[in-house]
């Protein structure tokens, strides 16, 4: 069983702040890939789209890797992605829009994915998304570090 974990986050400002993702999969529970990436800075910055750059790299790695026909199970705090990713939601208007349909064209390259909401601290990669902005010295306002 592969298991992916994502999140966003933007710092100091969401929108307008530095946007950074953190992706974490495992295989049976054993650790593979662990990234952590800075995506946007300034007005094209925003939690959504962090959050979305998240999937697409756990999605980009999983295919590269040939998983893609792997059972796989996909977990984030995000309810917008998670809920526009199922099919619940609409895709409206924002910054993460093109975000969102680039992922939703990659997830039709895997048959035996599931995507499902946890909560924050269920979420193992959140804290690996600030790994990069604490490294780049980031006052942490929204989410305090």
């Amino acid at each position: 069983m592969i298991t992916v974990f994502f999140d966003g986050a933007c710092e100091p400002v969401n929108p307008g702040g530095i946007a950074a993702y953190g992706v974490i999969i495992q295989i049976d529970g054993k650790e593979i890939f662990r990234e952590s990436k800075i995506v946007a800075e300034g007005p094209m910055a925003s939690n959504n789209v962090a959050e979305y750059n998240g999937l697409i790299a756990a999605l980009r790695y999983l295919f590269k890797h040939k998983y893609k026909d792997e059972k796989i199970q996909c977990f984030g705090d995000s309810k917008l992605v998670i809920e526009q990713m199922n099919g619940n939601w609409n895709i409206n208007k924002g910054l993460y829009v093109e975000h969102a349909y680039k992922c939703r064209d990659a997830l039709k390259y895997f048959p035996n994915i599931t995507l499902s909401w946890v909560p924050r601290l269920q979420n193992i990669a959140d804290d690996v998304s600030k790994d990069c902005l604490r490294r780049r010295g980031v006052k942490f306002h929204i989410q305090p570090d």
